[in-house]
């Protein structure tokens, strides 16, 4: 089990770069951004080819958790370069490891919260668990399936439509808020209150 001392890595994945901010792909981005501003913190460069805001989350006393929290800059399919390299700058056990992403499987906007398994074809989980192993957690931020017959890469790479986009703010706010229960509460408890 986890040293008590190790802070949390939360990991939001998604590209670099002004034209792909608004993207499906960017969810985890958008999460991190309102982590970070919940914390009041600013992401500044990390020599891990990464932006972090390093702080705490949660309630004075002994839910208080220390945190990291990245946005990989690197490309989603290298993600696991840098989430590697934050791991052992910031000797990080891979059970406090949070990966937070868009998750084709699942309708928009629903979450699902989960310790481990496959990448489902996810270029970012791909790269995370080659370098690492699957063991980490997942907040699974479903954008859901591309409509008739457009490609997967394109739909990803799309922002978010005029109709999603009522319930984004929304959306990300409960995608942050499942973060932190998961850090402060756990996961079972975030499971119960999220997996909707």
């Amino acid at each position: 089990m986890s040293d008590d001392a190790a802070p949390w890595l939360i990991v939001g994945l998604g590209n670099p770069g002004a034209e792909y901010a608004g993207n499906r792909h960017n969810i985890g981005f958008m999460v991190a951004d309102l982590l970070a501003e919940r914390m009041r913190g600013k992401f500044k460069a990390h020599k891990a080819r990464a932006q972090v805001v390093e702080g705490r989350m949660g309630p004075p006393g002994p839910a208080n958790r220390r945190v990291v929290l990245a946005k990989p800059m690197s490309f989603m399919n290298l993600s696991g370069g840098p989430v590697t390299a934050l791991r052992d700058f910031y000797k990080v056990p891979l059970d406090r490891i949070i990966a937070v992403h868009d998750e084709l499987d699942i309708d928009y906007p629903t979450l699902r919260l989960k310790l481990g398994g496959g990448d489902n074809g996810h270029n970012g989980l791909k790269s995370m668990t080659k370098s690492m192993g699957p063991d980490y957690h997942r907040v699974r931020c479903g954008i859901g399936r591309p409509p008739g017959r457009m490609q997967v890469a394109d739909f990803v790479l799309k922002d978010f439509s005029s109709t999603e986009r009522k319930e984004l703010d929304w959306f990300v706010d409960r995608s942050a808020d499942a973060v932190e229960c998961l850090i402060q509460e756990g996961l079972e408890r975030a499971q119960s209150t999220y997996n909707s």
